[in-house]
């Protein structure tokens, strides 16, 4: 009798006979009898189901030199910069290629038998991020979210992050029990009382690093795009000249929280742990410009992940203003 597979065999020994064995497609399809428009899909598969996970060595002569840029403009302890040459001028790519530097940062600081707790935000980047990780096994790292959740699930949803990352690493994860946004500044005083709020807020605030992004508080963000903000609340922020969001809290252009009520209806932790602790920001895509912009002229970022599209555009417009 045959021995039972499963779905993933097939993509499995593909990938395997191609990215570990070094064979050509042609090879790949001669070893295993099948076509190789078959080894293209079922490498295809393995990509996309995320049983191949790529990374990159990124250092190159132009964007070590953006990032020297960045880091002196900017105060950094570090900068990596993503790679964009060649590629097309697509936000999606560039969150896919600032994801794999950030899997990498994560690996290197990650990896060995020690205990890290590492506060995570949210976002398409960071959700990217994920996605690239890979060889980073470490059961002493715990992951926890640094602000409220959406009401639907998410590759982006903090929780969502949280749990992939501790899944992938073989770590645990924690859970801010609340919503993103209160509906009011006393709702969220209350939320901010719960015995399993102020647990997961007390552990948040003493993370040895954070991982953050920003948000562009714009039509097509996830903000928008999730229904979590009313259309009152949009038009609270536009009033208050809010740049872009990051963490539950809303900055002015220059890096100062905006004058809105928003500010404390997100149960989250404050400006103070982000100044306290290593922050690392990933950021990717042109359209978050502005955004990040606000965020590093918050002067709480120590290291900064992006691709080199977003990071000439952050160098000139820092000029120009």
């Amino acid at each position: 009798m045959a021995p039972n597979r499963t779905d993933t065999d097939d993509p499995v020994q593909a990938a395997w006979l191609y990215h570990v064995g070094g064979l050509s497609q042609e090879e790949v399809s001669q070893r295993l009898g099948i076509s190789r428009f078959k080894v293209l899909r079922l490498l295809a598969e393995a990509r996309d189901s995320g049983i191949v996970r790529v990374s990159i060595d990124h250092e190159t002569t132009g964007t070590l030199a953006l990032a020297d840029r960045l880091a002196e403009r900017f105060s950094l302890a570090e900068v990596q910069v993503a790679p964009m040459d060649g590629m097309p001028d697509d936000d999606a790519v560039a969150r896919r290629a600032v994801g794999i530097v950030g899997a990498g940062f994560l690996a290197r600081i990650a990896r060995g038998d020690g205990g890290q707790k590492i506060g995570v935000g949210w976002g398409r980047t960071l959700a990217a991020m994920t996605d690239a990780l890979t060889g980073l096994r470490n059961p002493n790292l715990t992951f926890v979210s640094l602000m409220g959740t959406m009401a639907r699930t998410s590759v982006a949803n903090p929780v969502d992050i949280c749990a992939r990352l501790a899944s992938l690493t073989g770590g645990g994860a924690m859970f801010l029990p609340a919503p993103f946004l209160a509906d009011s500044v006393e709702d969220c005083t209350v939320i901010l009382r719960q015995r399993l709020v102020r647990e997961t807020l007390r552990a948040a605030q003493t993370a040895d690093r954070m991982m953050i992004s920003a948000g562009e508080c714009a039509p097509g963000a996830i903000l928008y795009d999730s229904g979590i903000l009313t259309d009152d609340d949009a038009r609270a922020l536009a009033a208050a000249g809010v740049a872009g969001d990051s963490t539950g809290k809303f900055f002015r252009a220059d890096g100062s929280l905006a004058d809105t009520p928003l500010n404390a209806r997100a149960p989250s932790i404050g400006l103070d742990d982000l100044h306290r602790v290593d922050v690392t920001l990933m950021v990717a895509g042109t359209a978050k410009r502005r955004a990040a912009l606000a965020v590093l002229r918050a002067g709480f970022v120590n290291r900064l992940m992006v691709d080199a599209r977003l990071g000439a555009a952050l160098l000139a417009a820092d000029t120009q203003d």
